[in-house]
């Protein structure tokens, strides 16, 4: 019958739910906190979901581009972007932060979406976390219910204790500013995702009516399609040239303050190693990758004054820039070994962990017992993570350290022997699959609760 065939594709859209997903960063930005989302758009009509996804655009956003990032995207989703107050003035009055100067913007492509268009969800997957009260806007308005992913904590209190020179840079305000938004948003919110299950005990503690609603703790996944891309357009020339004999370990990412003591502890058993394995040692070189997410002149070395101290400095590279995403996969599969840096923080887990096991290299990861990357690593075999209970000053965690550290470098090269059986739900499409079963169980808790449908 003439037509029969695009009436059936009508009927199937017809079925699918949808989600309008606010990310303001988006390709081709490189951003850590836009990945979840962009490995999660290949799959979610697969799972009954169609995606529609909000984003600022990137000629507005002040972070690294990577063209290559686009090729990821399907063709033919729906992507709209909006501008912001230009931060090449904003910065003028100290002003940097792309959900507040998007704010306005997405309020007003997003009322318009949810004004024209059926979805069922909202649903923020982002760290630029003041966008997130747009869902109780939103939900008043349109009656759609929302989701907040905290791939960070929001409010930190971490620096609370800290003396003012140790705090980070305009800590007063932004402080202040999650201790005003942060409630507006989760005080409404229908279901919470987060990477660790200390965050919504966290939110739940702060938020007695976020006791009620669901939450699901579910890791960032990691693509095999994009390790196919990095093979086919990566590069690991950032790196400078190999040293003859050179045993490379490479961390690519963003060091923060809060990783400074396990680094520290790092660097003091590569210093010991130098005098007691030379051997060994004397042949390690460590490469820091992306160490900080601001650009030009604001973005600081977080690595190198800690490496000069412990007296390392000669074997340590710091780039601060970000590198295009694809290039930080090949350098990760042409390492010797990966460097996986922890905190002091039970419930920090670390996004990179799945690329990384992905890469098949060996990984030295240091980490509080209670992170999750700890069990991860013991049940995929993918390695092993020294541990340290409450602070990397321990000496037990000290010693654990160079010694297995040693026990690596005798073994290199080699190829961690991983359960891939046991890794498999940590791939993407097994990450969106959980996202979107999660959807599924927020709308029927609605449901129950009475609340109207969309």
């Amino acid at each position: 019958m003439p037509g029969s065939g695009g009436e059936a594709l009508s009927a199937r859209k017809s079925t699918l739910k949808r989600v309008l997903i606010i990310s303001p960063h988006f390709p081709p930005v490189n951003a850590a906190d836009m990945h979840r989302v962009r490995q999660s758009l290949p799959y979610f009509r697969e799972y009954g979901w169609e995606a529609v996804t909000l984003a600022v655009d990137a000629d507005f956003v002040e972070m690294q581009r990577d063209e290559a990032l686009l090729a990821t995207i399907p063709d033919g989703l729906e992507v709209h972007r909006v501008p912001a107050l230009d931060y090449h003035w904003t910065r003028r009055f100290g002003l940097g932060n792309l959900a507040l100067r998007s704010l306005h913007t997405l309020w007003k492509a997003g009322s318009r979406l949810l004004a024209r268009q059926r979805f069922d969800l909202v649903y923020f997957s982002t760290t630029a976390y003041p966008v997130t009260v747009l869902g109780r806007l939103w939900k008043r308005r349109f009656g759609v219910p929302y989701v907040v992913d905290l791939q960070d904590p929001w409010r930190s209190d971490h620096y609370l204790d800290l003396p003012q020179g140790e705090r980070p840079p305009k800590f007063w305000f932004s402080y202040r500013l999650d201790k005003l938004l942060e409630p507006v948003a989760m005080e409404a919110v229908d279901g919470v995702v987060a990477v660790a299950q200390g965050y919504i005990d966290t939110m739940r503690e702060r938020y007695p009516a976020m006791r009620s609603v669901p939450g699901a703790v579910i890791p960032f996944g990691v693509s095999p399609l994009d390790f196919e891309a990095a093979e086919e357009s990566g590069s690991d020339r950032v790196l400078p040239p190999r040293v003859e004999g050179e045993l490379r370990g490479v961390y690519t990412g963003v060091c923060n303050g809060a990783m400074e003591p396990v680094l520290r502890a790092l660097f003091e058993a590569m210093a010991w190693g130098r005098r007691e394995r030379p051997e060994l040692f004397g042949r390690v070189r460590l490469h820091f990758v992306g160490t900080n997410y601001a650009t030009g002149e604001r973005a600081r070395p977080v690595v190198t004054p800690l490496a000069e101290a412990a007296g390392v400095a000669d074997a340590v590279t710091e780039r601060v820039q970000r590198v295009p995403y694809l290039d930080a996969l090949k350098i990760q599969t042409t390492s010797d070994f990966l460097l996986l840096v922890g905190t002091t923080d039970g419930d920090y887990t670390a996004s990179k962990l799945y690329p990384y096991i992905f890469a098949r290299r060996p990984i030295l990861a240091a980490f509080r017992s209670s992170s999750s990357v700890v069990d991860i690593l013991k049940d995929t075999r993918a390695g092993e993570a020294i541990t340290f209970e409450r602070h990397p000053e321990e000496a037990p965690f000290r010693e654990a350290l160079r010694q297995r550290w040693a026990a690596m470098l005798e073994r290199l090269p080699y190829e961690p022997e991983t359960d891939w059986d046991a890794f498999a739900p940590y791939t993407a499409r097994a990450m969106t699959r959980r996202q979107t079963d999660f959807f599924d169980e927020v709308l029927a808790h609605r449901s129950r609760a009475g609340a109207p449908a969309t």
